[in-house]
């Protein structure tokens, strides 16, 4: 069994069986009975039950963020919109369904086309950082496309993936379509990564643990799908608005408690604007509200678990300074907000992903300093630049090594653009307008003109 904690009191809310690799494999026969049926089904009726889906889920929008804060220790307002983003998902899917097209390419002596086809049974491996809208990431275009998935989420934050499945059948998806087996990593995840019938895995997680599943794909010649891991820049160059750069720097890392892999936790500034931009800083990091999840006026909560806690504590040691917020004592996994200075470059909380609330300040010289600072790192997830000249912002854009960046903003993740890291923080892409494709064959069919008559 799981016991699902109350990361800020910690307190257990619920237990929940944990998957054998009999009930993998029990799983895996029910989903490819289904999707045979499925990718069957008329484009419109699929596009139509995802359609169903996405409204059953907006009905319980309040009901699935309050889990969320529940078991992964959310503020109410990110539980709200990453509800709310499931169905957002579901909808920009389901209008795919029917515009999955192939092409027409000019041959001699016939037509050639192509046909996409579904893979089959996709497996998808959450995290426990972003529960819901993670596992939406995969599940809602694997589904559009004609597959079935079986969702093992992380075993911290079971609860909102379960209570996902049970909406799916009331909207009347499809038995043994979209099911949730909630385990270990070891044992469930290892046998859907195993599974012969599971014809891709999609996992977002550490890097160390991406690996290991890559190298088990490797040998039946699996797709996979890596989000792994981050420690993203944000670049202040002296031009910039630094009012606003230093208003946003905080909940650049601080959003979900640092429990992201965008988030920015090296914060480069240019030399000539450090002092300025610290003056502005540190008051914006006191200021943070941390405490109750629940509470609507609550800008950062608790950690997901003790071992996060600690794991984040080893990072910020007696002998460093910087800026600290407030957070609770007592009950729960809670962490100020940490900015630390006066660090070298290449220390382990500059360079090792600390996935708490914890962000480094570096000063760089010239624009050449700030991307040598900027790519001295195995990842490449996201990042931000900040800068009022348009021609070093598109230099820049150009030069960091990173699948996502932001110019004058913070934002790295929308439903309808391409997502994905270079480097060690994955392989492939998800979202945006090729979502659905990710998870087809290309079939090529020639059909010669010039032979017998059919």
């Amino acid at each position: 069994m799981l016991q699902v904690l109350n990361p800020a009191t910690e307190e257990p809310v619920a237990t929940v069986p944990a998957a054998t690799p009999a009930d993998v494999d029990a799983a895996v026969a029910r989903a490819a009975a289904a999707q045979r049926g499925w990718a069957a089904a008329a484009p419109a009726d699929r596009a139509r039950l995802l359609r169903r889906f996405a409204s059953v889920v907006d009905g319980h929008i309040e009901e699935l963020a309050r889990l969320e804060v529940t078991e992964a220790g959310h503020t109410i307002g990110n539980a709200r919109w990453e509800a709310g983003n499931v169905r957002d998902l579901l909808d920009f899917a389901a209008g795919g369904v029917e515009r999955l097209n192939g092409r027409q390419i000019p041959v001699a002596g016939g037509l050639d086309i192509t046909i996409l086809e579904p893979l089959g049974v996709v497996g998808v491996i959450a995290p426990w950082n972003f529960p819901m809208p993670i596992a939406a990431w995969a599940t809602a275009p694997a589904l559009a496309a004609g597959n079935a998935v079986i969702l093992k989420p992380a075993e911290a934050t079971p609860l909102t993936a379960l209570r996902l499945a049970e909406l799916a059948l009331e909207a009347g998806l499809p038995e043994g379509l979209f099911q949730v087996l909630p385990g270990t990593g070891p044992v469930a995840g290892n046998a859907l990564v195993e599974h012969p019938g599971i014809a891709k895995i999609v996992f977002t997680g550490s890097t160390r643990v991406g690996k290991s599943i890559m190298a088990k794909c490797a040998g039946q010649v699996k797709r996979v799908t890596l989000e792994l891991g981050g420690k993203s820049p944000n670049i202040v160059f002296a031009d910039a608005d630094l009012e606003a750069a230093a208003a946003a720097a905080p909940m650049a890392f601080l959003d979900n408690s640092g429990q992201d892999c965008c988030a920015r936790t090296r914060i480069l500034v240019q030399r000539s604007a450090y002092d300025r931009f610290m003056e502005l800083l540190t008051p914006a990091i006191e200021e943070i509200v941390v405490g109750d999840p629940s509470d609507e006026r609550t800008q950062m909560g608790p950690l997901i678990s003790r071992a996060q806690l600690d794991r984040v504590r080893s990072y910020v040691t007696d002998d460093l300074t910087g800026i600290r917020g407030k957070a609770p004592e007592g009950p729960g996994f809670w962490f100020p907000p940490t900015v630390l200075t006066d660090v070298p470059e290449d220390a382990p909380c500059a360079v090792e992903e600390i996935f708490g609330p914890v962000a480094v300040v570096l000063p760089f010289e010239d624009e050449a300093d700030a991307i040598r600072l900027a790519n001295a790192t195995e990842y490449g997830l996201s990042g931000s630049i900040w800068t009022r000249d348009v021609g070093r912002a598109l230099r820049a854009s150009r030069a960091v090594r990173a699948g996502n960046l932001s110019v004058n903003s913070h934002s790295s993740v929308r439903y309808w653009t391409p997502f994905g890291g270079y480097q060690q923080s994955g392989l492939g892409r998800e979202l945006g307008p090729d979502a659905l494709t990710a998870f087809t064959e290309t079939k090529n069919v020639f059909i010669s003109t010039e032979g017998p008559a059919l």
